[in-house]
């Protein structure tokens, strides 16, 4: 795509944003800064929880509207390609887009897209981390299991854990307990999908005592479908 203009809804959390503004970097490499894509990046940490808008019904409204608009926002700040920098947000496009129908022509859904490089990649079976909305959304499931591709999810009784470790990434406080956590959820698989956008953070940090084959970090794959986007046009 010769005139690629990136927007990311980012600040949820801030950390997850930063990351991806690093991977950004990493994954269009440029001898020159202008041979990049642009990035317009919106570190919208304001916006009511996502997680707790799901599963008790908590300031929906006010979520769905703040996000349309700053997606609107972006739009008309020349992004044509709109990334929502959490997994648990894409639970409300279909509720922002019966607002503003035009928006769907610009997200760049990192669900679909990560689904998309499970099935291409003939995986059977894989392991989903992820907020607590997430996994009880089912949206990776149900999408995966149009596939025929089974998809774990950790037991009701380890939400508490995934919770511990998306809020230490979100502090910015990281502590023996939380690595030994992370590395215990993620290497129960061979195969796993790192549903919250907090959680490839951790991965990168403790990778090298993480045995697991494979590991699916959506917002990668993403910049890296739009790479091929912006190199084939």
């Amino acid at each position: 795509m010769e005139n690629l203009n990136i927007g990311v809804l980012g600040g949820m959390g801030t950390y997850a944003t930063i990351h991806l503004f690093k991977q950004y970097a990493e994954i269009f490499p440029a001898e020159k800064e202008w041979d990049r894509p642009r990035i317009v990046i919106d570190n919208r940490c304001t916006m009511p929880s996502r997680v707790r808008a799901f599963l008790y019904n908590e300031n929906v409204d006010q979520l769905v509207a703040e996000m349309a608009d700053f997606m609107q926002y972006l739009t008309d700040a020349g992004c044509n390609r709109i990334i929502l920098a959490c997994n648990t947000s894409h639970l409300f496009l279909p509720k922002i887009y019966s607002r503003v129908p035009q928006l769907e022509d610009n997200v760049v859904n990192i669900i679909d897209n990560c689904v998309e490089k499970i099935k291409e990649d003939c995986i059977t079976k894989v392991f989903l981390l992820g907020s607590e909305g997430t996994i009880e959304s089912k949206v990776y499931q149900k999408k995966l299991g149009k596939f025929n591709i089974e998809c774990e999810v950790p037991d009701p009784d380890e939400y508490v854990l995934l919770r511990k470790c998306i809020e230490a990434v979100k502090q910015n406080v990281y502590t023996d307990e939380i690595k030994k956590i992370f590395i215990g959820l993620v290497g129960k698989y061979d195969s796993c999908v790192l549903g919250c956008t907090e959680l490839p953070i951790l991965y990168e940090m403790y990778k090298k005592d993480i045995s697991t084959s494979i590991v699916y970090d959506p917002l990668r794959l993403v910049l890296e479908k739009l790479r091929e986007e912006f190199e084939n046009d």
